[in-house]
């Protein structure tokens, strides 16, 4: 590897751990105002009870912490990504008077996780290969 190479190499993977500490930031952030009574009626209305808030809670609670932790911050990078899947596909089609405008935070969510989650692909093949061994 050259030198340019490896200082590229630096600079990208100290971009991406911004990226994660914002994210998690964001989303340990989120993830407890989920245990507010701020979302009660956004849940009511989505219909699958406050379990679900709760739930959702504290995933995004999970995944943020996991952003932080270097073996696993790539996963943790995936399953943010598919949250944020499912929140956009619920602002689309569950909750009343929803639509693409009320989905647009959640999907640039899911791009900026699946963005660090493809740069943390080799934590992610590490991870699983662990999985398969066992």
């Amino acid at each position: 590897m050259s030198e340019q190479t490896s200082t590229a190499a630096k600079v990208g993977n100290v971009v991406v751990w911004i990226l994660q500490i914002a994210l998690a930031v964001q989303f340990f952030l989120n993830g407890y105002a989920l245990f507010t009574d701020q979302f009660v009626a956004k849940f009511d209305d989505i219909g699958f009870g406050q379990w679900f808030r709760y739930l959702t809670g504290v995933l995004e609670i999970a995944t943020a912490v996991g952003l932080l932790i270097p073996r696993v911050c790539g996963l943790a990078a995936l399953v943010l990504a598919g949250i944020m899947a499912g929140a956009a596909l619920t602002e689309m089609v569950l909750v009343t008077n929803g639509g693409i405008d009320d989905a647009t935070m959640p999907l640039v969510f899911m791009v900026w996780a699946l963005v660090i989650a493809v740069y943390r692909r080799e934590q992610i093949l590490g991870a699983l290969s662990l999985v398969k061994r066992k």
